[in-house]
C-alpha cells in the first residue's frame, strides 16, 4: 500500500537547484536509504517528506491517518526542560500511563541519556542527538524520517539501533553514511544525483552493482551517439544541400545529436598523498592516566606509534576517546604520564566538533589560510586545484562558507587539515556528516598515505577498511586487538563466550570454535600457504596486469569499430568476459594478501 507520494518536487537553494521535478513514493513497510554527495539535497528532501519544508513546486500527499516522525540532523530543545520530561512528552499516547515511564527510561539508558533529571541545556551536541532519537523511537509513528541516526552513537548503540529498525514494522526513510548499517537495514536505495532521483529496490551492496550497470549503459549510449555523430558530420562536410524533405530530416537529426547532452559523471575526491618526512622518533605515550573527579577514564596507557601505523580507538560514549585524542594532539594534559613528540612530527587533527568557520569568509580563502600550494607526487598543486579535487567547483570556491551545507563544511575542513601536510593524522569521528563518496575516497587516500593514522570512529566499515590495530576502552583500561573492527568483534565475542557471557538478543552470529572428539576446543591452527596458494601469490599480479591491458585494448578496438554493430557485439562480450575474470582475480589477490599479512603477524 502506498502511504506517501511526492509528485514533481522542485526545490532550489539560492542559485543551486537541489531537486528538479522529482517524484518519490513510499510503500507500507518499506525501508529506504537516501544517499548522495553532500550538498545535493538529502536533508532538504527529508524535510519536505516530513512536512517541515515546502517545495518550490509539486506536492506531498499522505495516506489518511498516517503519522510521520522526524529526527533532524541538529535537533533543538528548550534548555530548561529535563531529559525525562521531554522524552515522556514525546512518548505521550504510547502505551498505558503506568508503562510509559519505564519504557522511556529504558530507551534513554540504552541510548546513553540515563541522567533523567539533567537539564537539556547542559547536554553536549551528541547527547542531544541521542535524546532526540530516543524521543522519535518512543513516539507512535507510521513513518520514521531519520537524518543521520547513527551519528554520535557508539558501536554497541549502532548495533542495537540496526537490529531495532530491522525488526520495526513501520515505514522508514533515512539518510545515513554508515555503509554496514545501510546495507543491513534498507531494502531500497534512493540516490540523489544532479537534481534527479534514482531508485533501486535493493540494499546498499545491490545498489553498487546496479549503479555501475546504469553508468555503463549511459556511457555505451554516449559512445554510440558519438559514432553516429561522426558519420553525420562527414555527410554535412560533403556539402549536403537542404533541398529535399529527406535532406532536411537528415540535417535535423544531426542537429539533435549534436545538441544532446552527454552523461555527466560523478565528481570524485582525487588527492595525492600529502605528508612531510617523519623521523625516527614518532609519538610515544608513557603511563597516561586521565579522570574527572572520582571518574577514571583510563590509566597507565603506554604505546609507541610506529611509522605507517593504522590505529583505531573504540568504546562507549564518554569513555575518554576524544580526551585521549586531545592529549595526543597536545590540546589537553594527562593527570599522569608523558607524551613524547618527535622533532619531525607534524600533527593534523580532524576534530569531531567543527571549529569556528567564518560564514562570511570565501571558501578558497579558508583553504589558502592553510597553504597556497601543496607538494604532491604530481608536483606543486594550487589551493584552487585541490578544492576542485574535493568536489568544490570554481563557482563554489568564491562563494561564502555560510552557503555550504553541514556536510560540505566537514569536507572543506578535512581538506584544510590535509593541506597542512601532516605526517601524523588524528581523525576523531571522521564519518560524521561526510558523504559515502568522500569517505570511500578518504579511505583510498589513506591507503597511500605515508604517515601515522590515529582514528576514533563508530563506523564499522571504516575501521575494517582503514585500520590494522584497535584499542578498546574496557573498564578504564585500553586493550589491544589486531586487525579491523570485525576481527575485534569476533575476538571480543569469543572472550565473552569463554567467560560464560551470553550475547545480547539480536547480536550478530558468532563463529563457534572447532571441536575435537572429546568436545574440547582445538588449539589455534598455524596459518600457512598451500602449494597452490603460494603459486597463485607469485603469479597473480602479472595475470591481473595482463587482464587490465586486454580490457584497455578491447575498449580501444570498440571505439574504432563503433559503426560495425556485429563486431561491436563480439568485442563487448569479450570485454565482459575479461572483466569477470579480472574481478575473480582481484578477489583472489585480496584473499591472498590478507592471508600473507596474517602469516607475517603470526611469525613476528
Amino acid at each position: 500500500m502506498n502511504i506517501l507520494t511526492a509528485e514533481q518536487i522542485t526545490k532550489s537553494f539560492t542559485e543551486r537547484k537541489l531537486l528538479d521535478h522529482v517524484s518519490f513514493s513510499l510503500q507500507e513497510g518499506e525501508k529506504a536509504g537516501v544517499i548522495g554527495i553532500n550538498g545535493t539535497g538529502k536533508t532538504t528532501l527529508l524535510k519536505i517528506l516530513a512536512g517541515l519544508e515546502e517545495p518550490d513546486e509539486g506536492e506531498v500527499v499522505l495516506a489518511n491517518h498516517v503519522i510521520v516522525r522526524y529526527l533532524p540532523q541538529d535537533p533543538q530543545f528548550p534548555p530548561d526542560r529535563t531529559v525525562l520530561e521531554w522524552a515522556l512528552e514525546a512518548a505521550r499516547g504510547h502505551g498505558e500511563a503506568w508503562d510509559v515511564e519505564g519504557e522511556t527510561k529504558a530507551m534513554l539508558t540504552r541510548l546513553g541519556a540515563g541522567n533523567y533529571s539533567q537539564k537539556i541545556g547542559e547536554l553536549s551536541g551528541g547527547q542531544k542527538k541521542r535524546l532526540a532519537l530516543a524521543a522519535v523511537l518512543l513516539a507512535p509513528a507510521d513513518i520514521l524520517v531519520l537524518d543521520e541516526p547513527t551519528n554520535h552513537l557508539d558501536n554497541e548503540m549502532a548495533d542495537w539501533l540496526e537490529q531495532y529498525l530491522k525488526n520495526w514494522r513501520g515505514t522508514l526513510v533515512m539518510v545515513t553514511h554508515d555503509r554496514y548499517f545501510l546495507d543491513s537495514v534498507s531494502n531500497r536505495i534512493v540516490e540523489i544525483d544532479k537534481g534527479n532521483l534514482y531508485s533501486y529496490q535493493t540494499n546498499y551492496s545491490g545498489f553498487l552493482e546496479l549503479k555501475t550497470q546504469r553508468e555503463e549503459m549511459a556511457l555505451a549510449s554516449e559512445r554510440k551517439r558519438q559514432s553516429i555523430l561522426r558519420v553525420e558530420l562527414e555527410w554535412m562536410r560533403r556539402g549536403a544541400r537542404a533541398r529535399s524533405t529527406k535532406q532536411k530530416a537528415h540535417i535535423q537529426r544531426y542537429e539533435q545529436l549534436k545538441n544532446q547532452s552527454a552523461p555527466v559523471t560523478d565528481g570524485q575526491v582525487e588527492i595525492s598523498s600529502l605528508s612531510s618526512r617523519l623521523g625516527k622518533t614518532t609519538v610515544e605515550l608513557s603511563g597516561l592516566s586521565k579522570g574527572f573527579g572520582d571518574r577514571v577514564l583510563f590509566e597507565d596507557f603506554s604505546y609507541i606509534f610506529l611509522k605507517n601505523d593504522r590505529v583505531g580507538f573504540v568504546g562507549t560514549n564518554g569513555c575518554g576517546k576524544t580526551t585521549l585524542m586531545k592529549i595526543i594532539a597536545g590540546l589537553e594534559q594527562p593527570d599522569t604520564g608523558e607524551v613524547k613528540i618527535g622533532e619531525t612530527v607534524k600533527i593534523g587533527y580532524y576534530a569531531q566538533e567543527l571549529s569556528f568557520m567564518d560564514p562570511k569568509q570565501r571558501v578558497i580563502d579558508y583553504i589558502r589560510d592553510a597553504a597556497e600550494y601543496v607538494r604532491t607526487k604530481e608536483g606543486l598543486v594550487s589551493a584552487s586545484k585541490m578544492l576542485e579535487r574535493f568536489l568544490f567547483p570554481s563557482d563554489l570556491q568564491y562563494g561564502l562558507i555560510g552557503k555550504l551545507s553541514g556536510g560540505e563544511r566537514r569536507r572543506l575542513n578535512l581538506l584544510r587539515v590535509l593541506m597542512e601536510a601532516p605526517n601524523v593524522l588524528i581523525l576523531d569521528e571522521p564519518t560524521n556528516d561526510l558523504d559515502i563518496a568522500t569517505m570511500t575516497l578518504l579511505e583510498d587516500y589513506l591507503d597511500g598515505y605515508e604517515g601515522i593514522v590515529i582514528a576514533v570512529s563508530h563506523d564499522r566499515y571504516f575501521l575494517d577498511r582503514a585500520i590494522r590495530r584497535i584499542f578498546a576502552f574496557e573498564k578504564g583500561r585500553l586493550v589491544q586487538y589486531e586487525g579491523g573492527y570485525t576481527d575485534y568483534a569476533m575476538k571480543k565475542a569469543g572472550e565473552e563466550e569463554e567467560a560464560g557471557v551470553l550475547p545480547e538478543k539480536g547480536a550478530g552470529k558468532r563463529e563457534e570454535a572447532p571441536q575435537t572428539k572429546t568436545g574440547k576446543p582445538k588449539g589455534p591452527r598455524k596459518l600457512k600457504f598451500t602449494w597452490q596458494e603460494q603459486r597463485d601469490y607469485e603469479t597473480i599480479e602479472g595475470e591481473i596486469r595482463e587482464l587490465e591491458e586486454r580490457i584497455a585494448g578491447l575498449e580501444e578496438e570498440m571505439n574504432r569499430s563503433a559503426s560495425d554493430f556485429v563486431k561491436l557485439e563480439e568485442l563487448t562480450a569479450a570485454r565482459e568476459e575479461a572483466e569477470k575474470s579480472l574481478e575473480e582475480k582481484m578477489e583472489r589477490w585480496m584473499y591472498l594478501e590478507d592471508l600473507e599479512e596474517k602469516i607475517r603477524q603470526q611469525e613476528s
